[in-house]
């Protein structure tokens, strides 16, 4: 056998062994492909990847408008942000703020108003021990004056608690409303159609109107196991 021959022997020899190699691996990838059966493929086919659209829809169906309404009646604020309407929460607090500065103003000069007109009172019946711890603001009053003023700033005082306790409890009816309306739903193929219609009772035309809504949306399932 010459040189050549041998050549020859040896790339036979080689391409049946890259064949064989070759068809070994289809056979292995089919029989691996074969041997997950239905319950692999289920499972591959469960496992879904979720767009945001998807992960909005299922925080939306999870969503329990009780939560909000208890959060936000322990703190102002959270049942909103529980609703993921963070921009509400800078509003909820100012809106506090209002009443809460109303009601540190006047308590404080019903508080200087009330010493003063008992200092007065005290003066007219010789007693004028504390007319110098009056405050510079109210030394100038007469004993009528001071009584106004400290009525006047008692009630302003009790009125802004009241505005304090409304606020609260708007913010926890906002949040107690809104998280009902993130479960509902509109479609975004909102449509009205009108329909002519043919009445047999009167024999007169007449016409039907639609309107497609979309139903609330219900509980998710498990889309990954």
């Amino acid at each position: 056998m010459n040189v050549l021959q041998k050549v020859v022997v040896v790339l036979m020899v080689v391409l049946a062994g890259g064949a064989t190699v070759s068809f070994a691996q289809t056979d292995t990838s089919v029989t691996g492909r074969a041997s997950l059966g239905p319950a692999s493929e289920k499972r591959i086919a469960d496992t879904v990847i979720l767009t945001k659209k998807q992960k909005d829809s299922i925080l939306r169906a999870n969503h329990n408008p009780r939560k909000a309404t208890r959060r936000s009646a322990i703190l102002p604020g959270w049942g909103q942000a529980y609703n993921r309407e963070y921009w509400k929460i800078p509003v909820v607090y100012g809106v506090l703020a209002i009443p809460t500065v109303a009601y540190i103003y006047n308590q404080n000069y019903y508080k200087k108003t009330k010493f003063a007109f008992e200092a007065r009172l005290k003066e007219q019946n010789g007693d004028s021990s504390d007319v110098a711890l009056i405050d510079p603001e109210l030394s100038g009053l007469g004993l009528g004056s001071l009584q106004n003023y400290r009525n006047s700033f008692r009630r302003d005082r009790d009125y802004s608690i009241l505005w304090f306790l409304l606020a609260w409890g708007l913010q926890v009816v906002d949040a107690t409303v809104f998280g009902h309306l993130r479960q509902f739903n509109i479609s975004s193929d909102l449509s009205m159609q009108v329909h002519p219609q043919f009445n047999p009772v009167n024999k007169m035309p007449s016409l039907s109107l639609s309107l497609n809504l979309r139903e609330p949306a219900r509980k998710a399932k498990t889309l990954a196991r």
